[in-house]
């Protein structure tokens, strides 16, 4: 049932926001050189790799770890890059990696393959087990400003209480989230 339900409402997602979708792409290309798509190398379902397509919101010589370990952040950040990053823009080719399988609409943020401390506090609990998600239950409850043994724990929680209706609570929460623009750090 997870499985349609992704599939149903990723095709929705993506007619309502083609076009929105198509404008940010060309907003990206013309505003900073590269490509529009950053490909991100992240740990999805059991551990393997796969890459994960966002809207470019850093210049294409940015160093490929979590943006909280760079040294300044801002430095790094395209002309529009705040703006998409802000209301979680970058974020929308995602639903392409829900329509592969790669991902889930709710689930744990795939780790970059680097974040080694994440993986293993994840897969010594078994939230490594589960699709990762474009949000999920870590996302509504702090964001950017929750340390990774409190987003394990919450993922550990949505891991007990997955369900059909728990999804749907975290999609709805996410909107608001995403609306009200908090708990955004970089």
């Amino acid at each position: 049932m997870k499985r349609l339900f992704d599939l149903s409402f990723a095709l929705f997602i993506f007619i309502f926001l083609a076009i929105p979708m198509a404008i940010i792409a060309i907003l990206v290309r013309t505003t900073s050189k590269g490509p529009a798509l950053h490909w991100s190398q992240r740990v999805g379902q059991n551990n393997t790799i796969f890459l994960m397509p966002k809207f470019r919101s850093m210049r294409t010589d940015t160093p490929q770890v979590a943006t909280h370990l760079l040294q300044d952040p801002k430095a790094h950040i395209t002309p529009i890059g705040d703006f998409i990053r802000k209301y979680s823009l970058d974020e929308l080719p995602q639903i392409f990696s829900v329509f592969k399988g790669d991902m889930s609409f709710v689930g744990p943020r795939p780790a970059l393959f680097n974040q080694d401390d994440l993986v293993q506090l994840r897969t010594e609990v078994g939230v490594h087990l589960l699709k990762p998600g474009i949000t999920g239950w870590a996302q509504i409850n702090g964001r950017d400003e929750i340390p990774i043994p409190e987003k394990v724990k919450l993922e550990v929680e949505y891991l007990k209480r997955q369900s059909f209706l728990f999804d749907l609570k975290i999609i709805f929460l996410t909107g608001i989230k995403v609306l009200s623009a908090k708990n955004i750090t970089h």
